[in-house]
């Protein structure tokens, strides 16, 4: 892993795409992502990027931008005010292109040093995405923030399956992320189980169980339509659909997401997302119950 440190003019990107509708901003704290050799980096689309990648191998390289707090202060009027003119509130996403808790982050604590400047200029609404455990460690910034902005913590935990034949294992186990969506909720945060992607599930009825106890809500996104290309073709030049359709051939079609979806409303009714609609809070309308 090459660790470099870099300073940036901007830390904030005005959203398009699979995120125009959740969101007015991205924010990304680090440049690369460490867990890229892991499960989570196999099918991610930003490996796919040139302008980030530049030749490198993902999970290779780690860019650590050392002026991200001056950056987000010098931009932080600016933004608001076209986010709120233009996209109707000013959204951060954090992050889309990066883990922002990976285990440099004990060391740098640039995201913590973001979250404790949003503190003072908050955003209208913030959405935290991880692969980590590590998220805990920034309980205490996020319930700072979770009283001046609207705050949601998404966790993703794409399968029950703790290793996959032929794939990596995940950066965080099953058990720590279980763990730390429990810790948020309890914490008081709103908390959201991203199965994103979605992977496939040996046991949905014990897994959607399983994440109705520490979680508020789930989100299902499937790699089909999810990473940025409507057929999924980003991912089709990996090697997830291939050991995916090795354990299972229906969950490379998006028709196991749509199946997926129905037992989760069982567990959690009402509170059952799809795709870019439920990155941005929007659930499922059906009236399922568990029995």
């Amino acid at each position: 892993m090459i660790t470099e440190f870099t300073e940036v003019k901007s830390i904030l990107t005005r959203t398009s795409g699979f995120l125009n509708d959740v969101c007015s901003h991205s924010l990304q704290p680090y440049r690369g992502c460490p867990l890229g050799a892991s499960l989570c980096g196999v099918g991610c689309y930003v490996q796919h990027n040139v302008y980030v990648t530049q030749g490198r191998a993902w999970g290779s390289f780690l860019e650590v931008r050392t002026n991200a707090v001056e950056a987000y202060r010098a931009a932080y009027e600016r933004e608001r005010s076209w986010a709120r003119e233009k996209r109707g509130g000013f959204v951060i996403f954090l992050s889309s292109a990066t883990e922002p808790f990976p285990h440099q982050e004990a060391r740098h604590q640039i995201t913590r040093s973001v979250l404790e400047a949003m503190c003072d200029l908050p955003p209208d609404g913030l959405i935290v995405q991880t692969h980590s455990h590590r998220v805990t460690d920034a309980i205490d910034s996020l319930k700072r923030l979770a009283t001046k902005s609207a705050l949601r913590v998404h966790v993703s935990i794409e399968t029950d399956r703790e290793r996959l034949p032929g794939l990596p294992p995940p950066a965080s186990s099953l058990t720590r992320r279980f763990e730390a969506a429990a810790a948020l909720k309890a914490a008081g945060l709103s908390t959201i189980i991203t199965v994103s992607p979605l992977l496939p599930i040996e046991d949905p009825q014990q897994f959607f169980g399983r994440i109705a106890l520490v979680a508020d809500a789930v989100v299902l996104d499937h790699f089909i339509g999810g990473d940025g290309t409507p057929l999924g073709s980003r991912t089709l030049k990996t090697r997830l659909p291939r050991a995916m359709s090795a354990i299972d051939p229906r969950s490379v079609e998006l028709s196991y997401r749509d199946e997926m979806a129905a037992i989760a409303e069982r567990y959690l009714p009402g509170r059952v997302g799809v795709g870019p609609d439920g990155f941005a809070g929007h659930w499922l309308r059906t009236t399922n119950r568990t029995q």
